[in-house]
């Protein structure tokens, strides 16, 4: 459920339109406590991987940053020694068959734009389905190598049996407290307190101190890595970009907080003169970029991996990377990992 700005105003707060509708949100909060009493009392059963699995998500409807999340997950892990693999949904794709397993440059339109720019970032194995678990088993009869699954945007699908469960938050935080519709929230705020860690994806925001209760919390930074042309791959800084004229200058996001993407190009000194936001997934059925009068077009990673059929030479994309708070927590989420080996072979 996309949210449009009329949403966006009155999920921040509990107006008459959060009144009108809180009585379907309650409906949908009672529908989420059955379904996790069921998997908590075993009238429902969770399939265990032979491998321990990392779930990565949210509880705020859309986009709050989880994919560069997986993405630093899968290079961290991979760096302390394991093999990592990854299940998502395949948000957009029809798949009504069996999983789809790849690796390396995967069609957008085949696995879905999330799941080809994790591919293409990091080079593991990744398969896509609906149902996480059938993705999981696939995955590892592809790819008997790998030791550790991370599942992108798996928090609420509890059929897939985790070890260790992350919730991206950005910030908006939970919005006016209120489950769908009255409110953006999947699940109750209450949730939050269940997770092993909170990453916060707000560059504002005050890191939290080490020995705070609950959770783990980090805050991440997404870093501009570096700029490459679509076309011939050359590679610039973004810096390089803060000199080009504005009135020449756009940029385009079709994620689902674009206004994070052009915060990100104005902290680096970079201010287009024309920026335009598209919905989450954006099909790029057809060029958004025919009618912007620009020299230069800055976009996404996400939006790079379905836009080279368009052949427009102004495309430079940008590439960002996530920086936490923590310096350990990627060695807290390794030592988990490691944690957890022993209890999956029992």
């Amino acid at each position: 459920m996309a949210a449009t700005p009329f949403l966006a105003r009155h999920w921040a707060r509990r107006g008459w339109f959060a009144r009108l509708l809180s009585p379907l949100s309650a409906l949908a909060a009672r529908a989420v406590a059955r379904k996790r009493a069921a998997f908590r009392d075993g009238r429902r059963e969770a399939w265990r991987a032979p491998v321990p699995v990392v779930v990565v998500g949210n509880i705020y409807v859309g986009g709050t940053g989880k994919t560069p999340v997986v993405i630093a997950l899968v290079e961290g892990l991979r760096a302390r020694g394991f093999t990592p693999g990854v299940v998502s949904r395949g948000y957009g794709v029809k798949i009504a068959g069996a999983p789809r397993v790849g690796q390396g440059r995967l069609d957008a339109a085949a696995f879905g734009d999330e799941p080809a720019l994790i591919a293409a970032a990091t080079g593991a194995p990744i398969a896509v389905h609906p149902r996480r678990a059938q993705a999981g088993a696939a995955l590892l009869a592809a790819h008997p190598e790998v030791d550790v699954i991370v599942s992108d945007d798996g928090l609420q699908h509890l059929a897939l049996a985790r070890d260790v469960e992350l919730v991206v938050q950005d910030a908006r935080g939970v919005g006016n407290g209120l489950m769908l519709p009255a409110g953006p929230l999947r699940e109750p705020p209450a949730r939050l307190a269940e997770v092993d860690a909170i990453v916060i994806n707000d560059a504002q925001a005050e890191a939290p101190p080490a020995d705070a209760a609950g959770p783990r919390r980090v805050v991440m930074r997404l870093v501009p890595a570096q700029v490459t042309h679509l076309g011939t791959g050359e590679a610039r800084t973004l810096a390089d970009f803060a000199g080009v004229d504005p009135a020449r200058l756009a940029a385009v996001a079709g994620i689902g907080h674009p206004a994070r993407f052009f915060a990100t190009l104005a902290a680096a000194g970079v201010r287009p003169a024309t920026t335009l936001g598209l919905p989450d997934h954006y099909g790029y059925a057809r060029s958004p970029f025919v009618d912007l009068a620009a020299d230069t077009i800055l976009i996404t990673a996400k939006d790079a991996i379905k836009c080279a059929a368009f052949d427009d030479p102004r495309l430079w994309v940008v590439h960002v990377g996530a920086q936490f708070s923590d310096p350990g927590f990627l060695d807290w989420i390794a030592a988990r990992v490691q944690a957890a080996r022993p209890r999956r072979a029992a």
